[in-house]
């Protein structure tokens, strides 16, 4: 596993040049793709970049959301073979994206068989290209408590999900926030192999607050308050062997607020404090 660098989850304003600029600067081994970037400016110019700084490409999201309307998910899935090729060819070969924990439309059974239907849409193009996609999950309670039907929002509930599709290339964008306050453990990761998950978010948890009580934006970075065991998850994942991007989502207004260079620099530093050695 590697530590990745993504700028909007610590509210930095980068485009593509300056997040490679800062990713090196302040030691990260990666960077998240910038599929835009990526299109305009094509394959041979972001591997160059990426290889002078010696950084890895660390995954990119789908342009589609899988609960969009009908029609406009499948002229976003006309895209998908040509930014699948182009994100191949750089080496990367991870992309994710979330999925809601709950909906005031579709019971559960409704809601899984159509979001089964998507993925495997989007697993067979994949396929094509040697790309694997990862789902999040989301844990909190709060964030289901004004929908009328609940759906997925556990580890082992989006793995069922996952294998339900049926192409073999989908597994978990975990996040540790997510498995903590959906009431996993840390160790549940010793469940898993590396072909399972896709790519990793780290952060921490506010202290004094009940499980169910959480709120998915009030987060901090990683080992802030030591509320979930960030360097035991890591540890964790080494130990299955994970090979893939480690990337801070803190969601945390005190970051937001500090001037770029500064917000990066604290996230590197919050990362290398809870990473194994």
């Amino acid at each position: 596993m590697f530590k990745s660098f993504s700028g909007g989850p610590i509210g930095v304003r980068a485009g593509f040049e300056e997040a490679v600029q800062l990713a090196a600067h302040y030691g990260f081994e990666g960077v998240s793709t910038d599929v835009g970037y990526l299109m305009e400016h094509g394959p041979e110019t972001v591997v160059q970049m990426l290889e002078e700084r010696d950084l890895k490409p660390g995954g990119w999201g789908p342009p589609m959301r899988l609960m969009a309307p009908e029609e406009e998910f499948r002229e976003k899935l006309k895209d998908l073979p040509k930014i699948a090729d182009l994100c191949s060819r750089i080496g990367d070969r991870r992309c994710a994206t979330w999925l809601p924990p709950a909906s005031d439309e579709m019971p559960f059974d409704e809601m899984f068989a159509f979001v089964r239907d998507r993925l495997a849409a989007i697993g067979e193009i994949f396929n094509d290209y040697d790309v694997r996609f990862g789902l999040e999950f989301i844990g909190p309670a709060t964030s289901r408590a004004s929908k009328k039907h609940d759906f997925v929002h556990t580890m082992d509930g989006m793995l069922e999900l996952c294998k339900a599709a049926g192409t073999g290339n989908i597994g978990l964008l975990l996040d540790c926030w997510h498995l903590y306050t959906s009431g996993g453990q840390v160790d549940d990761v010793l469940d898993l192999t590396d072909h399972d998950v896709v790519t990793v978010h780290i952060n921490d948890a506010p202290k004094g607050v009940a499980l169910d009580e959480h709120k998915d934006n009030v987060r901090g970075l990683p080992g802030e308050t030591g509320v979930i065991g960030v360097p035991r998850f890591l540890q964790r994942l080494k130990e299955i062997g994970y090979t893939g991007p480690v990337i801070v989502e803190p969601f945390s207004d005190r970051v937001r607020q500090m001037p770029t260079d500064e917000a990066v620099r604290v996230t590197k530093e919050a990362m290398d404090s809870v990473w194994p050695e």
